[in-house]
């Protein structure tokens, strides 16, 4: 999962693109970098680390241009070297810069393709350069550089593409180009700003970037839907892509969007709110004669769920964990033991809310199920008398195919495991997970009952389809044995 931007202003664009990414830096905190188009000109200034230490004012100074885009990085399977970090810049035709969210599952197929039949030499191992040489041959077989030519270079994209993505791109002579899978599952909003000077627009992974930088959100890009933005802020759009299902990913909504965003019409805030109605009936349905004195979440994205859990149930809501703010998100960390490390830096318990309680513990999901051992051990240090463990997300038994580096199979603490097994390898008293139709339908909400999403790791049905053989390659890759072997050996 990475966070994308890009913007087309009257004035230069360098500084609010890293304001923007900032606010995106939940997205990615692996590397960060923005691309600028100055006439016929484009700088890239990219490298490892959070954006702030990626960027200083000498940099952004030498960002010139009022067409640019940025990036912040997740590393997912092949994309987590010093040379992985985006944009990625080809010279022909005409000069392109991409950023790239989300992953393609025929990288290899596309890859073989694009050296032996569009002739074009990939320099890494991320899915992201196939990509951009992927749409600029296509753009290249246009023979043309018009808001036309570059809907025909996404179409062709589009048709030879599988995955899940969303990305961004700066055409020298032309100004910006965005697009979106067909099904819709990596998120992509379109802004607009209106200045004395004229009008500037924004696209951006989620509504809060747009926000921050008083930008007007518009609507999300339609999946399969290509934008382009001159460099004279003349907007275009045009569906590239056949009809297909439409399926948002359910997981930004379960953890990584921030709950100020607007995915797909969708609060993010608010579909939170909901899961904890939904996780608190269950509840109550399975033991109505709870003897739960207090609900805990662990910080920071299960809050909104825990405190509906709490007004369900009629308990006490409490912050039992103090926060260290400077230390990364758990979840995306590069190993199993950094990540192990990290949990006890990073989460401080309040025993005065745990002593002598029934304490429940609300977390947004559980994936490996390392850290959910750990903070339960924590509540008992704590003094709980029991600890219970409510997950506002089913069991994560699938690997995810579309930009999430969940891990390889056999690292999923539910796969192979009955509910009753995870609770004895988490060490609480008693373990709730939401159930799936309800997940769907509180992301949904009352505005679009039955929407479909991709619950895929959940569910294990993909909407895409898998190719034979693709989880193993997959396991090959993305186990912390694998990440650990590819570390030594750079």
């Amino acid at each position: 999962m990475c966070g994308i931007i890009g913007i087309v202003a009257t004035t230069e664009v360098a500084a609010a693109l890293y304001d923007g990414l900032t606010v995106l830096q939940h997205r990615g905190q692996d590397a960060a970098g923005i691309a600028t188009a100055n006439g016929n000109q484009l700088r890239v200034h990219k490298g490892n680390g959070l954006v702030r230490d990626v960027f200083d004012d000498k940099a952004i100074a030498l960002l010139v241009g009022r067409v640019g885009i940025g990036h912040c990085r997740y590393p997912t399977a092949g994309s987590e070297g010093h040379d992985e970090a985006q944009p990625f810049y080809v010279n022909s035709p005409y000069g392109i810069a991409l950023a790239h969210n989300g992953n393609l599952i025929n990288t290899d197929a596309l890859r073989q393709e694009v050296f032996e039949e569009d002739r074009r030499n990939i320099n890494t191992e991320s899915d992201s350069e196939v990509l951009l040489n992927v749409f600029a041959h296509e753009l290249d077989r246009e023979r043309a550089l018009t808001p036309e030519a570059a809907f025909k270079a996404i179409e062709g994209l589009h048709r030879r593409s599988t995955g899940g993505y969303a990305a961004v791109a700066t055409v020298l002579g032309l100004g910006l180009v965005a697009f979106r899978d067909p099904h819709g599952i990596r998120p992509l909003v379109l802004g607009r700003r209106v200045t004395e000077t004229g009008t500037e627009y924004a696209v951006a992974s989620e509504s809060v970037a747009l926000d921050i930088l008083g930008f007007e959100r518009l609507r999300d890009v339609a999946p399969g839907e290509g934008i382009v933005v001159t460099a004279r802020g003349e907007l275009h759009h045009r569906s590239c892509a056949e009809s297909v299902m439409r399926a948002p990913c359910i997981f930004e909504y379960v953890y990584f969007a921030r709950p100020d965003s607007m995915i797909e019409d969708i609060s993010v805030h608010k579909a939170r709110m909901r899961m904890g109605v939904t996780l608190g009936e269950k509840i109550l349905r399975e033991r109505p004669d709870h003897d739960i004195d207090v609900v805990i979440p662990i910080p920071d994205t299960s809050r909104d769920s825990a405190l509906e859990i709490a007004n369900v149930l009629d308990v006490k809501y409490r912050e039992g964990f103090i926060k260290n703010r400077y230390v990364g998100r758990t979840f995306i960390m590069a190993g199993q033991g950094e990540r192990a490390k990290s949990v006890k830096r990073k989460l401080n318990p309040i025993p005065l809310e745990f002593r002598g309680r029934v304490v429940l513990l609300v977390d947004d999901s559980i994936v490996r199920g390392t850290t959910s051992k750990q903070i339960v051990q924590m509540a008992r240090d704590a003094g709980a008398r029991k600890v219970y463990l409510a997950s506002a997300a089913p069991p994560v038994r699938y690997p995810n195919i579309y930009g999430i580096d969940m891990p390889s199979v056999d690292e999923l603490v539910a796969n192979g495991r009955t509910e009753k097994e995870i609770e004895q390898f988490l060490g609480c008293d008693w373990l709730i997970y939401q159930d799936l139709a309800d997940l769907e339908s509180a992301v949904a909400g009352p505005k679009f009952p039955g929407r479909r999403f991709d619950s895929s790791c959940f569910s294990g049905e993909y909407v895409t389809g898998i190719e034979p053989g693709y989880f193993e390659r997959l396991q090959q890759l993305r186990s912390d044995e694998a990440k650990k072997k590819r570390r030594l050996a750079s």
